[in-house]
């Protein structure tokens, strides 16, 4: 099994423990940094994992080498989607099993548009798209199409929904400032970040119970065959 856009390699690590030790886990990733993280992790059951510096763009593997290919949020963070996707096929035996999951439209995570809204306002218009980014194959039928013209078949595409927790509205904002590629913004103004903090607040008042946040969190989960 192949984990591609692994980062960290939370799925890895899962998969690899599902698959039992008499299988193959590979995770994939261009960011050596992360690779590093995972690496250094305690060895979990089942298969041993492999872990493989390179590009989704240009997997540097053989052709039907794995039974499944899995991809968490990383599809929407590539350049070439096309060929990312291809790359998948490519890897998979006939008949190999996709599965991954992207971001749905942002309006299906009020947090993240919430956020994104408050930085094109105080921010600017560069700030909010970096937000908006991750939602860019929100369209499900756009985002079938775009699995079905790599070559895969039977792609289902299913919406769910799960809600994400945080202390306060603040912590779901400084969690995002100081997560990558937002971690630039660090340097803002104090009263810029309060600003952004207080309409951030604002719109996730329905959200609030107790001075708890609980948010939606809206996701794409896609599963094909080569």
């Amino acid at each position: 099994m192949l984990d591609v856009a692994c980062g960290t390699g939370v799925v890895t690590r899962l998969a690899a423990g599902r698959i039992g030790h008499a299988g193959r886990m590979v995770g994939l990733d261009i960011n050596a940094a992360m690779l590093s993280v995972a690496r250094g992790l305690p060895p979990v059951g089942g298969a041993t994992v492999e872990w493989l510096e390179a590009s989704a763009l240009e997997i540097p593997l053989p052709d039907a080498t794995f039974h499944a290919v899995l991809c968490q949020h990383g599809l929407q963070q590539f350049p070439d989607r096309p060929t990312a996707l291809r790359e998948m096929r490519r890897v998979l035996v006939p008949g190999g099993r996709l599965v991954l999951c992207v971001w749905s439209r942002i309006k299906g995570s009020p947090g993240m548009a919430a956020l994104a809204e408050a930085l094109g306002r105080h921010v600017g218009v560069e700030a909010a798209a970096n937000r908006r980014a991750p939602f860019a194959l929100g369209d499900a039928v756009q985002l079938r199409g775009l699995v079905e013209d790599a070559g895969f078949r039977d792609v289902d595409v299913h919406t769910m929904v799960e809600t994400a927790h945080f202390p306060s509205p603040e912590a779901l904002v400084a969690y995002q400032l100081g997560a990558t590629p937002l971690s630039t913004l660090g340097t803002l103004a104090e009263e810029t970040q309060q600003a952004i903090v207080r309409d951030v607040r604002a719109a996730l008042q329905p959200y609030l119970h107790d001075g708890q946040l609980a948010v939606p969190m809206e996701a794409h989960l896609v599963v094909a065959r080569a």
